[in-house]
């Protein structure tokens, strides 16, 4: 975020999280903690999680309070250029929300879905980000059960979302997989899964073929679920989500961040070319240690202060990240910037 020119502020509503690898500018454990409830109501982990966000939603003045002096919500007409700077607020921040993992929050609990609508009611536009290990491709009951989840959080959730599996540069050490990756990123045509999730465990799938098939006609009947993919430490990886996620948000229609835009702020906008499906099966499978051993080598020449080796002509698009740096700063990138008074 920084690198792009974005105030990034984080809200921690996860009570049993007391090492946070971030600094917080909210916290929920400064109103309850996880430690606190399973002392006093002689609740497990989960019942102690669900009764704090429940405790969190009857306390909406103090969440209300604490994002009040942070940035990111939109103002009414009547709200003052002086108001704002007294509380704080600057619009285009962006607020990172850290939920906690408990999957009752996000199919059939109300409590953490009710604190989102009244965020919503103060301005923010909200994307729901729900985060799947990779690992899940690896077995197709698996796959069936993760994107049955990512559908009932849709359904529940009620905001605008997108399913993402991370860890995909690690997919290639698991073993191949039947499909394709953009097989199941799309998440059409599930019936071709069926023949290997029957040989998965021949004895059991074929008592439940028929439960198997009416989820998958389920999930296709909806067209709701699709997949993003994630290598955290790849920065053109990561791009192309953020740029996924300003699409989902309106980000990527609203006002541009200022007239001194970095080469990083003009990328985002401008149409940078992110990574389609069939360059992360390249990148992170077909070819992984082709490219793992290139990065290698520009990464040690950049060391030395050398010309980093250009990549084969196969994998030409795969350096485009590294020329939008070369755009002059005075680059013109057409937009117009109205500050508001």
């Amino acid at each position: 975020m920084s690198a792009i020119g974005r105030k990034c502020s984080v809200v921690n509503l996860d009570p049993a999280n007391d090492r946070t690898s971030y600094p917080c500018a909210v916290d929920v454990r400064n109103l309850i903690t996880i430690e606190e409830i399973m002392e006093e109501d002689a609740l497990g982990p989960n019942g102690a999680v669900l009764y704090a966000l429940e405790e969190l939603e009857h306390n909406w003045e103090w969440m209300e309070g604490a994002l009040k002096g942070l940035g990111g919500a939109s103002h009414t007409v009547d709200e003052s250029a002086e108001r704002r700077e007294l509380i704080g607020e600057t619009v285009d921040d962006y607020i990172l929300f850290d939920c906690p993992g408990q999957v009752e929050l996000f199919t059939h609990h109300s409590s953490l879905r009710n604190i989102f609508f009244r965020i919503q009611k103060m301005g923010y536009r909200l994307v729901a980000l729900h985060l799947t290990d990779s690992y899940c491709l690896t077995l197709p009951s698996l796959y069936l059960s993760t994107v049955l989840l990512s559908l009932r959080a849709m359904l529940q959730m009620d905001l605008s979302h997108l399913n993402v599996l991370t860890k995909i540069d690690k997919l290639s050490s698991y073993g191949p997989l039947p499909m394709r990756l953009g097989f199941y990123t799309e998440v059409q045509d599930l019936e071709f899964l069926m023949p290997h999730l029957n040989a998965e465990s021949p004895a059991i799938n074929a008592k439940f073929e028929g439960l198997n098939n009416a989820i998958a006609e389920l999930v296709e009947d909806f067209g709701l679920v699709s997949f993003e993919t994630l290598a955290v430490e790849d920065k053109r990886s990561m791009m192309t989500l953020l740029q996924a996620i300003d699409r989902a948000g309106g980000y990527a229609f609203g006002g541009a961040e200022g007239a001194n835009d970095t080469v990083w702020q003009v990328a985002m906008r401008e149409g940078f070319k992110g990574m389609d499906i069939g360059d992360v099966q390249e990148r992170w499978i077909d070819r992984k240690e082709e490219f793992d051993e290139k990065e290698r080598k520009e990464e040690e020449a950049r060391a030395k202060g050398e010309d980093a080796p250009s990549l084969t002509e196969d994998a030409g698009d795969e350096d485009d990240f590294d020329e939008v740096e070369e755009i002059p700063r005075d680059f013109d990138s057409g937009v117009k910037v109205v500050r508001r008074s």
